[in-house]
């Protein structure tokens, strides 16, 4: 393993072990719920949306370490951001997963998104990493529920 997939590997075990903005959220202004019922991840995401602006984010929820530091790392990366900003983040991090195998994935724009580059490599974890976005995804569009099967 390299220096970079080891750091990579530790970010996601320390998201898993410590998760950031976990909990409900007091008034959301949205939220969504969403389930991958092929391996039982579960994720509630709660944003408070104002002005266009992400003012804060949170989720809950059970799943495997892929799933936990997905959401944990999502929230940190969306707080303060707006709308289009978080929309543009979900298209990068869909693109990560929707890439040829061949195809090199440039990190330099992910940022903390960057350490689930590797996740490709094993399809049946794709849909752990991608659930927490894709919910976040809808409960900005007003959509409660997503199913990742």
């Amino acid at each position: 393993m390299n220096d970079i997939q080891s750091l990579y590997q530790q970010m996601i075990l320390d998201h898993n072990k410590n998760p950031r903005n976990f909990g409900g959220l007091d008034d959301p202004t949205h939220c969504a719920e969403g389930h991958n019922p092929l391996c039982g991840d579960e994720v509630m995401i709660f944003m408070k949306i104002n002005d266009g602006i992400i003012e804060d984010i949170t989720f809950k929820g059970s799943g495997c370490a892929i799933a936990t530091s997905s959401a944990s790392i999502m929230t940190t990366v969306l707080k303060g951001r707006t709308v289009h900003e978080a929309e543009e983040f979900f298209k990068q991090f869909h693109g990560i997963f929707t890439a040829s195998m061949d195809e090199i994935i440039e990190t330099d724009d992910l940022g903390k998104m960057a350490v689930f580059t590797g996740v490709r490599e094993f399809p049946a974890r794709v849909k752990c990493a991608s659930l927490a976005w894709h919910t976040m995804n809808n409960a900005m569009h007003g959509q409660t529920n997503v199913s990742t099967e």
